[in-house]
């Protein structure tokens, strides 16, 4: 990836649904009190268990967000993008990160001051609102990911990864590539199951002709059939 120049807040074209709606004036403060960073792709950006002294947002990039389980095991529970906004529950709650950031390619990436932040929140009724709305929607995915964990097919939990994938990163310019590169140990880890079950999943897939893998690229074939198998509604917008 090449240098870029990270622009200041108020001139950033990424839609942030955390900051959305603050006046020029807020994000001008913000810019003020921000570091610009470039995290390498595998560098680690915040790890579970530190604690935080700000918040850090997206300005180009791919993450991912994950837990050390039982035995070592490695389990993703969340990607994140240009515009999203990471490490805002510790914050807010004052307490170590739950979870690993780690930088899925080249990143780069602002960290916000917690005085600044806070200080805004605290003086601004828009700010809260969006905090709430961000919660409220991590409260509502966790309740999702749990019920997916303890009651979903191997082949729905799969086809369920590779949409949350496209939902999240989009395709390529070919509109079926998706737009992002994981092995098959942390497609498993969305999924929760083994490196060898992914294998065997996306293989199965592969042959019925709903994804074609090329590589480390995984082609989707059929969409529709896809969210069919993962019983999400193939007329849903969002995929």
């Amino acid at each position: 990836m090449n240098d870029i120049l990270i622009p200041p807040c108020e001139e950033c074209k990424n839609k942030n649904k955390l900051f959305c709606g603050l006046t020029p004036d807020h994000k001008r403060h913000f810019s003020k009190n921000k570091g610009r960073n470039l995290f390498k792709k595998g560098q680690v950006i915040y790890y579970e268990g530190n604690y935080p002294n700000g918040l850090f947002c997206i300005f180009q990039g791919k993450v991912k967000i994950s837990k050390i389980g039982l035995e070592g095991k490695e389990q993703i529970i969340k990607f994140a993008g240009a515009g999203e906004t990471l490490g805002y529950r510790a914050l807010m709650n004052d307490e170590p990160y739950n979870a690993t950031a780690t930088a899925m390619e080249d990143c780069y990436i602002c960290h916000l001051s917690k005085n600044a932040f806070m200080g805004t929140l605290e003086t601004t009724n828009r700010l809260s609102l969006n905090m709430i709305e961000l919660l409220s929607k991590d409260l509502k995915d966790s309740e999702r990911k749990l019920i997916n964990i303890t009651q979903k097919p191997v082949r729905d939990r799969v086809a369920e990864a590779l949409l949350i994938l496209k939902k999240q990163f989009g395709f390529k310019e070919d509109g079926k590539t998706l737009n992002a590169t994981l092995t098959r140990r942390e497609i498993g880890e969305i999924a929760g199951i083994t490196t060898e079950t992914a294998i065997r999943t996306l293989s199965d897939f592969n042959k019925e002709k709903v994804i074609k893998l090329e590589d480390k690229q995984i082609v989707i074939l059929d969409l529709s059939k896809l969210a069919y198998m993962a019983n999400m509604d193939p007329d849903d917008p969002d995929l």
